[in-house]
């Protein structure tokens, strides 16, 4: 597999103050990936370098579903692919959405058991369903990397299974952040883990079992 992308001693932060420190991390096209840590470790910000070297590859699920809930599902999905139609294109499915538009986005919402909520205003949607609808965004966005922050955190373990299983299916790369440690060992081939800005442990899933990962979450 080619080098997708490749970080040599990098460092960053936010306002002056570092959080990750000389990461060396190179992710190859057709990976799964689980970035690990406790909560503050540094994965967010690990994950930010990422989306900001790899954009224009890019489809991104944050930590926050990040819907404009006075506008429909259909339209919070649809803004996943604003950046490829004509302004006039997407103010007319502002006020009247195209059947080919509207279908494409009720497929991505059937992968993620969104499809009757099509239409319903997003500010409507329970937690879980929030963050399955911003997952449908990313998938609809069609990029062939995609980068999540904690994507499936606010549902239970079958459900996430299952939505990891869309998340991978629909990208030729993942870069997910996750706190589950059997979903990261069973939906992910590759394990990066973070502690205080430094990578501490970077192994194949195969390897690794759930005692390997459990002292990175204590204290």
């Amino acid at each position: 597999m080619s080098a997708l992308i490749t970080l040599n001693g990098e460092s960053a932060g936010y306002g002056g103050r570092p959080v990750l420190h000389d990461i060396d991390l190179t992710i190859a096209a057709g990976e799964r990936i689980a970035v690990m840590g406790r909560s503050g470790a540094g994965k967010s910000t690990l994950l930010n370098l990422l989306h900001e070297r790899l954009a224009d590859r890019t489809a991104l699920i944050p930590q926050a579903a990040a819907l404009v809930k006075t506008l429909s599902v259909f339209h919070n999905v649809y803004m996943g692919r604003l950046d490829r139609h004509s302004t006039w294109r997407n103010l007319r499915n502002l006020v009247r959405p195209a059947a080919c538009d509207v279908g494409a986005v009720g497929q991505a919402l059937a992968q993620v058991d969104l499809a009757d909520k099509l239409f319903a205003p997003a500010g409507s949607l329970s937690g879980g369903q929030q963050q399955r609808a911003s997952v449908a965004r990313a998938l609809f966005n069609g990029r062939p990397v995609v980068i999540g922050d904690e994507p499936v955190s606010a549902l239970d373990r079958v459900q996430a299974a299952h939505i990891l299983q869309q998340i991978c299916a629909g990208h030729d790369t993942a870069i997910l952040a996750l706190h589950d440690i059997p979903l990261a060992l069973a939906h992910t081939d590759r394990i990066v883990v973070i502690d205080a800005g430094r990578i501490v442990l970077d192994a194949p899933s195969r390897e690794l079992s759930g005692a390997d990962l459990i002292p990175y979450y204590g204290g």
